[in-house]
């Protein structure tokens, strides 16, 4: 056995073993479907700041985050950028997209490390048509995932900026399972569209208030009640969406 059919072996079979229910849209789906969906599944790590597709480059695989956390960020001409909209284990990566003209709307970007699992657009397709159910449940993620962006549209104009951030950090933490996220200073001004001093300014005031503590590479949550009141609105509208489209898929 060549090492290169040993490696393809051993990933077929992590994939065999792995709880794909990591993934809470997956977790969703009956047991006969995530059966089908298996094989068509590899499991993929993810480095910070990996970048799986650049504006219009095409859309040939989807993702289904289980631990690590990917932004959708518009970039401008003068090299300036902007959040659109943030994925992790309630997410597939990638697939409104594929289905609205199988092209990338922006950078899609790693923001917190981990494992995804991969699947070819055509193999989703496939595995679609056979089972229904399946097609409602990403129907119904692709509404979630479209008030979501409006919503952070909206946020992004109308809302200041220490808000957005308080926003942005708890949005995070839902997605990372625990109160550590790991952000830095810089990260969080791109996705804000501000610059990386105002960042430092609104995080040392938190940190001064009591709500969150920073280390070199992230920031700790430390009075999460106190920080979802500092939020804007749009944090609870968004987790309050997913709950109406995708009961459960969220957060715990």
């Amino acid at each position: 056995m060549t090492g290169k059919l040993a490696s393809k072996r051993a990933k077929k079979a992590a994939v065999i073993a792995l709880d794909l229910s990591t993934n809470r849209l997956l977790a969703a789906l009956e047991l006969d479907v995530l059966d089908d969906l298996r094989p068509y599944l590899q499991i993929v790590p993810l480095r910070r700041h990996d970048i799986l597709y650049e504006p219009d480059d095409r859309l040939t695989h989807s993702y289904f985050p289980l631990d690590c956390v990917i932004s959708l960020i518009a970039v401008l001409r003068d090299g300036s950028s902007a959040e659109i909209a943030v994925f992790g284990r309630e997410s597939v990566v990638a697939f409104m997209g594929a289905m609205l003209g199988g092209e990338a709307f922006g950078r899609y970007v790693v923001q917190a490390p981990g494992l995804a699992l991969k699947i070819a657009v055509d193999d989703l397709q496939e595995v679609m048509q056979r089972h229904p159910s399946l097609g409602r449940l990403l129907r119904a993620f692709l509404v979630a995932f479209t008030r979501q962006v409006f919503q952070c549209v909206a946020c992004n104009a109308c809302h200041p900026v220490e808000a957005r951030c308080c926003r942005w950090v708890l949005s995070m933490a839902d997605r990372c399972r625990g109160d550590e996220v790991p952000i830095t200073h810089e990260l969080l001004s791109e996705m804000l569209g501000v610059q990386r001093p105002t960042v430092s300014i609104i995080m040392g005031g938190l940190q001064s208030a009591g709500l969150i503590k920073q280390r070199r590479g992230s920031i700790k949550i430390l009075d999460r009640s106190r920080l979802r009141q500092s939020a804007c609105e749009c944090y609870d509208a968004i987790r309050t969406n997913f709950e109406r489209w995708l009961p459960k898929t969220y957060g715990d």
